[in-house]
């Protein structure tokens, strides 16, 4: 029996205190803008910081829901998100189920998935045939341009490939088609890969903000994202709302953390359904049996 020395307590003691801190590092900025979009303007201009309000008020909140433009941008950061996770999950996952079987030019077109993972076109020829394609200003403009990750392709299709081929023999010398195998076989068994690449695609949509700056001038079309940064780094809260239902308006400061809050609760709602499947989906593509 290895008996601890006081190296090896001490080594330990320093491990948990170096992750006190990385974990403090990540809560505390989180439990400040809590803090600070609850805080009355009193408070938070008689305080430097603050980490647990006296007075709990929620002026800045109803400041930014007296309108629906906030709403609005809700609305249409989730349709973004619900669109267009579904149709990456669908096209990703289909190509790479093809991609896992040995066909004629395979070899092509795992080159052109390796290059276009290697080599992207840019900012000026991607907008350019965005525009070319008439998808200025739409919802597609986020979507369709990003609609397959060529890295969660090839990962994708090296989780294929661990499921065994006996299934898919079986499945078809009973009659079942290639669409049958796929949805009635093989979906099922990488529910763990649907929910993890489904959360990276989530987590892409509900984060964007350049495409949306980028592609989208019709302020009615902006994602939370790009609402965020003009209240945040443009600091334009005068723009969230056409009526002010406040005489006095709260701090921008509060306002902005609510804004902040609000745009980030959503996604990280969503993970604890998925956390089951995640914590198998980790490992896809790293062990092959």
């Amino acid at each position: 029996m290895h008996h601890r020395t006081w190296l090896d307590r001490a080594a330990d003691g320093l491990n948990a205190l170096l992750l006190l801190v990385i974990a403090a590092a990540m809560v505390v900025p989180f439990l400040y803008i809590f803090s600070v979009s609850f805080s009355s303007m009193e408070e938070y201009l008689s305080k430097d910081f603050i980490l647990w309000p006296d007075r709990w008020v929620t002026d800045a909140y109803e400041y930014i829901l007296a309108n629906d433009k906030f709403v609005k941008s809700v609305l249409v950061t989730v349709l973004i998100t619900a669109l267009g996770t579904t149709l990456n999950l669908v096209f990703t996952s289909t190509m790479a189920y093809a991609l896992a079987k040995p066909f004629f030019g395979q070899r092509v077109f795992l080159f052109m998935v390796l290059f276009t993972f290697l080599f992207s076109a840019g900012i000026i020829p991607t907008y350019l045939i965005v525009k070319a394609t008439g998808l200025l200003n739409t919802v597609w403009a986020l979507i369709l341009p990003v609609l397959i990750s060529p890295w969660n392709l090839i990962v994708f299709s090296q989780f294929f490939k661990s499921i065994p081929e006996e299934l898919n023999e079986a499945a078809l010398i009973d009659g079942a088609g290639e669409f049958t195998v796929f949805s009635r076989i093989i979906v099922p068994l990488s529910k763990p890969a649907f929910a993890t690449f489904g959360l990276f695609y989530a987590v892409m949509h509900w984060n964007s903000y350049f495409s949306g700056i980028l592609y989208l001038s019709n302020p009615n079309l902006w994602p939370i994202q790009v609402l965020l940064r003009q209240i945040v780094v443009v600091n334009d809260t005068s723009s969230l709302l056409t009526e002010q239902t406040l005489v006095e308006p709260p701090p921008a400061e509060t306002i902005q953390m609510a804004a902040i809050l609000l745009a980030t609760v959503p996604i990280l709602i969503v993970y604890p359904f998925l956390q089951k499947h995640f914590a198998k989906g980790v490992m896809i593509g790293s062990v092959k049996g």
